[in-house]
């Protein structure tokens, strides 16, 4: 069963070699990594293409920073031209531990939509100030709240979907292209009615390089969650 990771960059210059390491020392059957950088100051594009001599990686080179979910979207693109049956959200600076990977690899054969969860029995956030955990505690209170939410961590963005949810979800509709993309996403997976499950997983803050979150970002997100439920509204209507 094909299996590919969809990872963003922009200047991860100091996680993106020891992080696809950890990847493929996890020895997963038939795996590919697809970078999607956004022309990274640091070179990161130039780690990559040094590793893609040893391992199966793509490398999709944009020449400006063009936002997070128009990065996944042209990685799933990618993905799914290939025939991929498994394709996997994940961040690239160690938030996400690559050893989870099997973890949701092995629940996604059972469901369409795996999540890696900060927000159940087993899950936790390590590294995180309060300021930040207030901020993203309201965030999913939010969201859930205004879009009825069925999963507890609807911000997580370490996933793994099954080829047929990315096939048959509208690409083309998703209008976020901040954080607000996941909670977009996952709406549109909900409403499809697939199977959504999560893991417990341990989320540890950055160590190296810079956070990308803003102030636009978080202003996106609301607003982006209020547009979705007026949507609603207006298609129950």
């Amino acid at each position: 069963m094909k299996t590919s990771i969809i990872i963003p960059t922009y200047n991860e210059a100091e996680n993106i070699e020891l992080l696809l390491h950890n990847i493929f020392a996890q020895h997963i059957d038939d795996l590919s990594v697809v970078i999607v950088d956004d022309n990274s100051p640091d070179k990161t594009a130039d780690i990559i293409k040094k590793l893609q001599q040893t391992y199966p990686i793509h490398l999709i080179e944009r020449q400006e920073k063009s936002g997070l979910g128009s990065a996944y979207i042209a990685g799933f693109r990618y993905a799914l031209s290939k025939q991929a049956q498994y394709i996997f959200e994940m961040d690239a600076d160690f938030s996400h531990d690559p050893a989870d990977i099997p973890r949701l690899l092995d629940a996604v054969k059972h469901s369409d939509l795996v999540i890696g969860s900060r927000k159940i029995n087993g899950g936790q956030i390590i590294g995180w100030n309060f300021i930040r955990i207030i901020m993203s505690n309201g965030a999913m209170w939010f969201s859930r709240i205004l879009l009825n939410f069925t999963v507890q961590d609807v911000t997580a963005g370490f996933r793994c979907f099954r080829s047929q949810v990315l096939n048959i979800i509208d690409l083309d509709s998703i209008t976020s292209n901040g954080y607000a993309f996941q909670e977009e996403l996952l709406l549109k997976t909900q409403e499809h009615g697939f199977t959504i499950v999560e893991i417990p997983v341990i989320f540890r803050d950055r160590k190296n390089g810079q956070s990308k979150l803003g102030i636009t970002d978080i202003i996106e997100f609301f607003i982006t969650i209020v547009t979705l439920r007026l949507k609603r509204n207006s298609t129950k209507s």
